[in-house]
């Protein structure tokens, strides 16, 4: 497992971009609860933590992990956020059915990314039994909430300073870096 020696609860709050001005969604699986709980949670104080006020964080239940692009896409379209994250659990079964949840999911999750200007970020453990999902979920192995939020909060500050008055001149490829260049905003007169 790719958390085996790592920590997901543990940042560095040095390299967190200030978040007090963002407002963030969160969708949460109902299916395995206890499991996306402790990883909404997870999310929720990280949150906090890095001063993004209780209330400009929603959360949205949704039934199941495959639910999830749906309220994703929902709250994409009326909730005015900086990022969404998505939290759920699938756990493997033996059918199928554990492959078709999270290939599609993960590819829902995906397009989002691809269609919308806004990221949602992918907090879906899809883990062989619960004892991984527990300890990925508060246990042993910290909270992936906890990297999901600082993810959204990381890329909700990559949106932001994209907005602003940058501009691509022609991608320079400096040493594998994408160089952006601030250009001056021009205004046109009606």
């Amino acid at each position: 497992m790719a958390t085996e020696n790592k920590n997901l609860s543990e940042y560095d709050k040095n390299t967190i971009p200030n978040a007090k001005d963002f407002r963030f969604g969160i969708v949460v699986s109902e299916w395995n609860e206890t499991i996306t709980e402790g990883l909404y949670n997870g999310a929720f104080e990280a949150l906090i933590d890095n001063e993004v006020p209780a209330q400009q964080i929603i959360r949205w239940n949704v039934p199941g992990s495959f639910e999830l692009i749906y309220g994703a896409k929902k709250m994409l379209q009326t909730q005015n956020v900086d990022a969404v994250i998505v939290i759920g659990c699938v756990i493997q079964g033996q059918t199928k059915h554990f492959d078709f949840v999270c290939e599609g999911v993960t590819q829902g999750i995906k397009d989002l990314n691809v269609q919308t200007d806004i990221p949602v970020i992918f907090c879906v453990l899809t883990d062989n039994n619960i004892q991984q999902s527990i300890d990925r979920s508060g246990g042993i192995h910290g909270n992936k909430g906890t990297e999901a939020a600082i993810a959204a909060i990381k890329m909700a500050y990559i949106r932001q300073q994209a907005s602003l008055s940058h501009s691509f001149n022609q991608p320079l490829l400096v040493s594998g870096a994408l160089q952006i260049e601030e250009t001056p905003l021009k205004l046109e007169k009606e």
